[in-house]
C-alpha cells in the first residue's frame, strides 16, 4: 500500500476532531476510585524456566472490579536492589505469552511486568489467562464496540483500568523501584500505553509505537482495516447510532488522555500503516502535553512500523530515563 494518508508536513500540524467529554476527568476518577476499593493483592509466584540470566515470577492482581488480571515479572538473576521498571501492554488480540518469551527489557537490567489483557489472548503468539467477566450488549465480533453502548460498560473501560492497576502491582514487588516507571507498548498496547500516561502522573518515560485507540472519530472513516473496522460494521447494522457510539468511544480517545500527558514520549508512525493510520497517531503526538517528545517516523512501512529498528532507538532513548 503506498502513501495513503496525509503529507508528512501535515501531518506535524494535524489536529483531532475528537470531542472530549465534560466529564472526563471525573469518569476516570471515578472508575479508578472505585476499583482501589478493592484490594490489590498483588501475589508473585516464582516459575521454574530453564532460563539462567533471567528470573520470572507469574503475578496475580486485582483489576477493574477486583478481578484478577494475569502477568508476568521478568528481574534480572540476582538482583538485590530495586530495578528501573518498564510496564509492558500487548498488542489487539493477544495475551502475556509463556514465561521464557519477551526478554529484551530484562536483558538491559530492569525490571520487566507484563500486562495479560483481558479476554484476549488467542489470536496470535504464546496465549493469555485472564477473562473477562464482565458481559454487554449486543456487539460486533471482537472487542471493539463491546458495551458500546454507554462509558460505563464499555470494554476498554476495563482494560485501561486493570493497565493502571498493573503499574501499581508492579511497583509493589520489592525489586522495582516505582521512582523509575516507563510504560510502553505497540498497536493496543501502544494506545493502553497512553491512556496510562493520561491516569498514572508520575511515570518517568512512556514509549508507545504505532498506537491503536486514537482519534476514532477519523479512524472508523479512514480504513476499512480490522480492528477499526468493526465500528463501522456495528454502524452499518445498528443505524442511526453513530453520535451514540463515538460519545461512548471519547472516553478512550488517546487524544484526551494525551492532553494529560505529563512525562516525556517517544512515539513511533509508519507511513503506509493502514490499521493505524499516521494521521490518528500524529493526533496524539501533537496532543501529547509534556513538551519533551518525539515521533520516530516510518516512510515505506505498514503496522510493523519500526520493529527491531525501533526498539534499538527506545533502547537508547530510555538510557536518560531509567
Amino acid at each position: 500500500m503506498a502513501l495513503f494518508d496525509l503529507p508528512l508536513d501535515e501531518l506535524h500540524e494535524y489536529r483531532s476532531a475528537s470531542a472530549e467529554p465534560d466529564d472526563f476527568d471525573a469518569f476516570w476518577s471515578k472508575t479508578l476510585q472505585e476499583a482501589r476499593e478493592h484490594d490489590l493483592d498483588a501475589r508473585f509466584e516464582p516459575v521454574d524456566t530453564g532460563l539462567s540470566t533471567v528470573q520470572v515470577y507469574d503475578v496475580t492482581f486485582a483489576g477493574f472490579g477486583g478481578h484478577p488480571v494475569k502477568g508476568w515479572l521478568r528481574l534480572p538473576a540476582g538482583a538485590t536492589e530495586p530495578l528501573p521498571l518498564v510496564v509492558e501492554f500487548i498488542g489487539y488480540g493477544g495475551g502475556r505469552g509463556l514465561p521464557h518469551e519477551n526478554l529484551l527489557w530484562a536483558s538491559t537490567g530492569r525490571a520487566h511486568f507484563v500486562m495479560d489483557t483481558r479476554g484476549q489472548g488467542s489470536a496470535w503468539g504464546g496465549g493469555g489467562g485472564t477473562p473477562d467477566p464482565v458481559g454487554g450488549a449486543p456487539a460486533y465480533p471482537g472487542f471493539m464496540t463491546r458495551g458500546i453502548d454507554a462509558p460505563e460498560n464499555y470494554y476498554y473501560r476495563r482494560v485501561f483500568t486493570d493497565a493502571v492497576r498493573a503499574v501499581e502491582a508492579a511497583r509493589s514487588h520489592p525489586l522495582t523501584d516505582a521512582t523509575r516507571t516507563t510504560a510502553v507498548g505497540a498497536s493496543q498496547g501502544g494506545g493502553i500505553t497512553i491512556a496510562v500516561g493520561g491516569l498514572v502522573p508520575d511515570l518517568v518515560a512512556i514509549a508507545p509505537d504505532v498506537p491503536f485507540l486514537c482519534d476514532y472519530p477519523r479512524a472508523a472513516t479512514l480504513t476499512d482495516r480490522h480492528p477499526y473496522r468493526e465500528i463501522g460494521l456495528f454502524l452499518k447494522t445498528h443505524r442511526g447510532r453513530t453520535e451514540d457510539a463515538l460519545r461512548t468511544l471519547s472516553y478512550f480517545d488517546g487524544v484526551h488522555f494525551a492532553a494529560r500527558g505529563s512525562a516525556p514520549a517517544l512515539f513511533s508512525a509508519a507511513l503506509e500503516d493502514q490499521t493505524c493510520p499516521p494521521s490518528t497517531v500524529f493526533a496524539v503526538f501533537n496532543a501529547w502535553a509534556h513538551e519533551d517528545k518525539a515521533i520516530e517516523v516510518y516512510d515505506f512501512n505498514d503496522h510493523e512500523g519500526g520493529g527491531p529498528y525501533q526498539e534499538a532507538t527506545k533502547l537508547r532513548w530510555l538510557r536518560s530515563f531509567a
